[in-house]
């Protein structure tokens, strides 16, 4: 199987942004209740049935802990794994194929931000970490942003590894738009070993 051979999904449909009703506890629990959503929604450009977003997130912030690179902030990079993505519980995890430029993309996932950080938690201290967490990560300047960019390379081709595995198929475009990617030293020796196994 290749990306050429993968349906596009049907036509996205957004869900309504939260409205705050000022009321802060309320808003708070809507909140918690939208990152359900994370559990819920699929990865896309896979196989029917694919991992979750929280699944994606959950083995990149584990990942984040495995490393040996002592100049990272490494508690840092495991909230950053965990809130690089929430933006996806609005708009979902949107791919190339479905026609959405990379700029209306962003858009559309800071104004799911932004929707979150004010009017669901009242811009409160918690808020705010979590939106320096996306924006930095985002931005991808810092240290780790970059290592955690990588994870997220990473953790597309394990899954894609897994995919082939249990479903005999091949994922090598997967494979092609992470791997050779990968910058940060030790992220790399991960994804060498990790090609390694397709040759056996």
């Amino acid at each position: 199987m290749n990306e050429s051979e993968i349906v596009p999904p049907a036509k996205r449909v957004f869900p309504p942004l939260y409205v705050s009703t000022g009321d802060t506890p309320a808003d708070r629990l809507a909140f918690f209740h939208v990152l359900e959503r994370l559990k819920t929604q699929k990865r896309t450009g896979w196989i029917p049935n694919a991992e979750s977003i929280s699944d994606h997130m959950y083995r990149m912030a584990i990942l984040a802990m495995c490393t040996s690179d002592s100049t990272l902030d490494v508690s840092k990079c495991v909230m950053m794994a965990v809130v690089h993505d929430l933006a996806e519980a609005q708009v979902g995890d949107i791919t190339p194929r479905e026609g959405i430029s990379k700029q209306e993309k962003r858009r559309l996932e800071a104004e799911a931000m932004r929707n979150f950080v004010h009017d669901m938690l009242h811009g409160s201290p918690a808020a705010l970490r979590i939106e320096a967490l996306w924006k930095e990560y985002e931005e991808g300047e810092s240290s780790e942003a970059k290592f955690v960019k990588d994870l997220d390379r990473l953790e597309m081709a394990l899954q894609a590894r897994e995919y082939e595995t249990a479903h005999a198929l091949d994922l090598q475009p997967f494979f092609d738009s992470s791997l050779p990617h990968l910058r940060h030293p030790e992220v790399k020796r991960w994804g060498e070993d990790l090609a390694r196994t397709r040759l056996r």
